[in-house]
């Protein structure tokens, strides 16, 4: 399945905002002007991707976030210089489009900032046609998929665990992680 991504005269003129989620809020990669709480309306946050490369194998799946379909989710925007761009965007497919399991687009998120702008930011939204594509599972399904997902980028558990301590780090709260979370922790007796 070939990857879905934009084309050349999709982006803006100038610097490029990328909306980031899950991993990019504490891993992003890449470098930038600034970082911008914002929200995104009509997609939320979910562990509905299985993943065969990062954090687990075609074998043995472990499960990543996705934005899916419906609403909102509490993020941070990243500002990249205009001409950092390109070099931006071709690290955000190699990391994020392996598999094509996303779809690369570009979404209004509004700016928690002093202006409380609305800005269009890059993001990477779940193809719910690909077959990576896990949709909405039970808590003790995704728990399964999570304790056994181990892939390139390590433990699927280290990957629910960063996201989640990140995420409160910049005081944004998402109830189904953090009870996932939760739980994973008291695996390891942190709770």
């Amino acid at each position: 399945m070939a990857a879905q991504i934009l084309s050349e005269t999709d982006f803006p003129d100038g610097d490029l905002w990328v909306f980031g989620y899950g991993s990019l809020i504490w891993n992003p990669g890449f470098d930038f002007v600034e970082r911008v709480p914002a929200r995104l309306i009509g997609e939320h946050r979910a562990l509905c991707i299985y993943s065969f490369v990062h954090r687990g194998t075609p074998e043995r799946p472990g499960l990543v976030l996705g934005l899916d379909r419906g609403g909102a989710c509490q993020g941070l925007a990243f500002r990249v210089a205009r001409e950092r761009r390109e070099e931006t965007v071709a690290y955000l497919r190699a990391r994020e489009q392996v598999t094509s399991v996303y779809r690369e687009v570009m979404r209004s998120v509004w700016l928690k900032n002093q202006s409380r702008q609305r800005v269009s930011a890059l993001a990477y939204v779940s193809d719910r046609g690909h077959d990576q594509y896990a949709g909405r599972l039970p808590l003790e399904r995704q728990l399964h998929l999570v304790r056994q997902g181990h892939g390139a980028s390590g433990a699927n558990t280290d990957y629910v665990l960063a996201t989640v301590k990140a995420l409160e780090g910049h005081d944004i709260h998402d109830g189904p992680l953090h009870q996932l979370a939760a739980r994973l922790r008291a695996d390891a007796g942190h709770a």
